[in-house]
């Protein structure tokens, strides 16, 4: 089964249990007695990213996994005890969740102040592809201050001209597509020390130019744009291994020259950056093939130059960053279709030369490395209209030629691959005002032309 029907099963029997709860005071009837068995209804809290769900239990089994949207407990009856404790942590990111007023004795009404609070946890490891070394430079992230120190080993070798990285949600595995012999280099990542191993197979076949990788929330499809070939190849992940196998009907045309692709919250909708036609193609994804529909209207028009395209966290909104144009096209989402429709305002301007945008798990920033004008912009993105307003000191000061931006999993952390430097720029986010503070230290020294940078769980 994979992981978003294992998800809807989850719903489902979500749904189910809290349907067992008669209300306050009413009890539960289905075959008891009336007012003899009663719910214990759980509040869930911060959680983040779509894949994420932690697994709860009620004296140490009846065990469920549970998102924002809560859970139940049911037919407890009158005078018994009951005890919520998390069993198994999230990983897709790092959560620590903790549970307040789970113990207790059960009474003549539902029981519903019991409350789990998950607090995501910084990423631990960093990955820059070096385009001009061929190699993969890997750093642990102090989870304090943000700090870079090289991983045991790093720099790895990777193939001809790596040009994007990316890391899967659980951390085990990095995607790194080499742009000069056309193919994607996979790595199993040591989850104490960041190491990486060549995972068996690698490197997997792509079309001609890739120049993006990107992974889906549940892990179980990769996409590769295909700068020069002008399409998507699209690769079932070997759940083990993290092994890549192409989907049927892979490579998928897109317009010209893709730069970029990113994935929807529930894995439902691809969405491809095209730089050469400036426009945006989206996709319908089939769950259990992976193979590709283009959605109705696509592909959807973007400025000119679209390098990098995003979608943030809640699935509402789409932001393409336009290269040539120097701004940034946003977009709302139709959650049934995929159909982008664009947002009031847009497009919003950016430094010269936007060439990656990013946003944080948490659903509050979106960040913009403007290759350019040797900057970073940041901009909070109203939650309801998809808008965007420049933070206060925005754009925050980078190294020469920033092409890669990406934030941690908690969103303490921001950190930017300046490709003509060679370094990375690493900075501290204030949650109050999305300004951005550089990292004692920074910038950390990388490989010959750092063209991306991605954080490993």
């Amino acid at each position: 089964m994979n992981r978003l029907k294992f998800l809807l099963t989850v719903v489902a029997t979500a749904l189910a249990l809290t349907g067992c709860s008669g209300g306050a005071g009413k009890g539960i009837t289905l075959g008891y007695p009336p007012g003899t068995v009663y719910s214990v209804n759980v509040s869930v809290s911060g959680m983040v990213g779509s894949a994420s769900l932690v697994e709860l239990q009620n004296n140490g089994s009846f065990a469920s996994l549970a998102g924002n949207a809560g859970t139940s407990y049911c037919c407890i009856a009158v005078g018994a005890t009951y005890n919520i404790t998390v069993k198994t942590q999230p990983t897709n990111p790092r959560q620590i969740c903790v549970v307040a007023n789970g113990t207790g004795t059960m009474g003549q009404a539902d029981v519903n102040n019991v409350a789990v609070t998950c607090t995501t946890l910084p990423g631990r490891f960093l990955y820059v592809a070096n385009g001009g070394s061929n190699t993969i430079s890997a750093y642990t992230i102090d989870a304090n201050n943000g700090a870079l120190t090289p991983v045991g080993g790093s720099p790895f070798a990777a193939g001809s001209v790596p040009y994007s990285v990316t890391a899967d949600s659980s951390g085990k595995v990095a995607y790194v597509v080499n742009q000069g012999d056309s193919s994607v280099s996979a790595f199993a990542i040591d989850g104490t020390s960041g190491a990486l191993s060549a995972v068996s197979g690698s490197p997997f076949a792509a079309g001609s130019g890739p120049v993006s990788v990107a992974v889906n929330p549940f892990n179980s499809f990769a996409y590769v744009a295909n700068s020069t070939a002008g399409s998507l190849s699209v690769y079932g992940i070997d759940a083990s291994s993290g092994a890549l196998a192409a989907v049927s009907g892979s490579p998928f045309m897109t317009g010209t020259a893709p730069s970029s692709a990113a994935v929807y919250p529930t894995g439902m909708f691809a969405y491809v950056a095209n730089s050469g036609s400036d426009n945006v193609s989206a996709y319908a994804v089939n769950a259990a093939s992976g193979s590709l529909t283009e959605v109705s209207g696509s592909p959807f028009a973007a400025g000119a130059g679209p390098r990098s395209i995003a979608v943030d966290p809640s699935g509402k909104f789409a932001y393409a960053a336009n290269s040539n144009s120097n701004n940034l096209s946003a977009y709302t989402i139709d959650a049934s279709t995929g159909v982008l429709q664009t947002v009031s305002g847009s497009p919003f301007a950016a430094g010269s030369a936007p060439y990656c945008v990013a946003i944080d798990l948490q659903g509050r920033f979106v960040y913009v490395a403007n290759q350019g004008s040797d900057n970073v912009s940041v901009y909070r993105f109203d939650a309801v209209t998809g808008a965007l307003t420049a933070v206060s000191g925005s754009p925050f000061a980078s190294g020469t030629a920033p092409g890669s931006v990406t934030v941690d999993p908690s969103g303490r952390f921001v950190f930017v691959a300046n490709s003509s430097s060679g370094n990375i720029s690493a900075y501290t986010v204030s949650a109050a005002t999305g300004a951005l503070a550089t990292v004692n230290g920074s910038p950390f020294a990388a490989g010959n032309l750092p063209y991306s940078v991605a954080v490993g769980d």
